[in-house]
């Protein structure tokens, strides 16, 4: 459908062109100017009609009908019939080679038919000086506007066609761009999801577990422990909201990792080492130890660093919760210049190698890494800082972490 306007328009341009000729050389040739022609005739018209019909297959053929038009010329020429010129029936021809991309063919075939057509002007007896001096340079003006024109709407083609690529080139890329960001996006949201479900888990199984051993004994102790699951219950509902809203937010395209939250739900920021004492708290009434000490100066994290850093302590107090068997934990936050360095360090069991070197203790048993330090460490290198776990000589389990202060290039 949107090439029939196009083909209509370029049959009609054709028509044009042909008319135009045949009017061209139609009229020379009654004029009949030449000193010694042979004089119009119907042979002579039958040039014109032939020459104008060319027109009609100079866009499939730009070569063969440059060619042919320049046969064509000169044998009339050599016929003796009155003088036509050879820019008017030449210049189409000129002008569709040059645009087809075929520029040296277009020069060539004017130079050479220019040559043959002066040198048989001149050995027929025509004034030089008016050959040579007038009409030479008119022919030879009009033969370049002709192949100039066709070369430039070659490359005005190209040009267009060229930075059409580049535009379908640029949006492939935004879409490539778009769908890593949001595959980003919702390996993100799964790591929150994990680090947020696996902590939780483990401090309503610990309440739970405590409750059910005092229940009977100690029912103040029950009470306590019945109600800080309720709460955490509560903290993992509101952060479930937060998730899915940033869920939402990346399924939709709108870019939204849900830094921000709050909408009349109840939803608050993502959490960050601002939460640090809420979250120590929660681990404490499950019975650990938590001592927390800061050095250096203490600086505002970036909010993807922030929340990182957050997510690593909750992941290393999960797994003490549940695998360590620990009393004690002690978390170091030690500002530096370019990084914050973050240790999470307890006194259980450790890895169960014992020789320094383990890879880390998952959240699937001891000894086996899990998805919670795998994801802590897929974080980390995505801001560009680095995670370590290993288990002490004098025991516990240790993890370090290096978070940059700084936002990543």
């Amino acid at each position: 459908m949107h090439g029939e306007p196009s083909e209509a328009r370029g049959i009609a341009a054709d028509l044009a062109l042909a008319m135009l000729v045949l009017v061209v050389v139609g009229t020379a040739v009654t004029a009949d100017v030449g000193n010694a022609s042979a004089g119009p005739g119907p042979a002579a018209y039958a040039f014109g009609g032939l020459l104008a019909g060319l027109m009609f297959v100079r866009r499939r053929w730009p070569v063969a009908t440059l060619l042919a038009t320049a046969a064509a010329l000169i044998v009339y020429y050599r016929l003796s019939y009155p003088p036509i010129g050879l820019a008017a029936p030449l210049g189409a021809a000129l002008f569709s080679a040059a645009e087809q991309g075929r520029l040296r063919w277009s020069i060539g075939t004017a130079a050479v038919l220019l040559a043959v057509s002066t040198t048989q002007r001149i050995a027929e007896g025509d004034d030089p000086a008016y050959v040579l001096g007038f009409e030479s340079v008119t022919t030879v003006g009009l033969m370049a506007t002709a192949i100039a024109l066709g070369d430039a709407v070659r490359a005005r083609r190209g040009w267009r066609a060229e930075l059409a690529r580049r535009e379908h080139a640029a949006a492939l890329e935004r879409e490539r761009e778009a769908a890593r960001r949001l595959e980003g996006q919702r390996l993100r949201i799964a790591r929150d999801l994990h680090d947020l479900l696996a902590h939780t888990v483990s401090v309503i199984s610990l309440h739970t577990d405590a409750a059910r051993e005092s229940l009977r004994d100690a029912p103040d102790v029950a009470e306590r422990s019945l109600a800080a699951a309720r709460a955490a219950c509560a903290d993992v509902n509101r952060e479930l909201r937060m998730t899915l809203k940033a869920l939402r937010g990346a399924n939709a395209g709108t870019g939204s990792t849900g830094s921000t939250g709050s909408d009349g739900d109840g939803d608050g920021p993502v959490p960050g080492l601002d939460r640090l004492g809420a979250l120590v708290d929660t681990a404490a009434a499950a019975g650990l130890d938590i001592e927390v000490r800061v050095s250096g100066p203490s600086v505002r994290l970036p909010a993807i660093s922030d929340a990182t850093a957050y997510r690593v302590v909750q992941e290393a107090l999960s797994n003490v919760l549940r695998h360590a068997a620990a009393r004690a934990v002690r978390i170091d936050l030690d500002y530096g210049a370019d990084e914050l360095l973050l240790r999470v360090r307890d006194d259980g069991r450790g890895d169960g190698r014992g020789d320094g070197r383990g890879d880390g203790r998952g959240d699937q048993g001891a000894g086996r890494p899990g998805w919670g330090l795998a994801g802590m460490r897929e974080r980390l290198t995505l801001l560009g800082g680095d995670l370590r776990t290993s288990s002490p000589p004098d025991g516990g389990f240790l993890v370090e972490a290096g978070i940059p202060l700084r936002d990543p290039a």
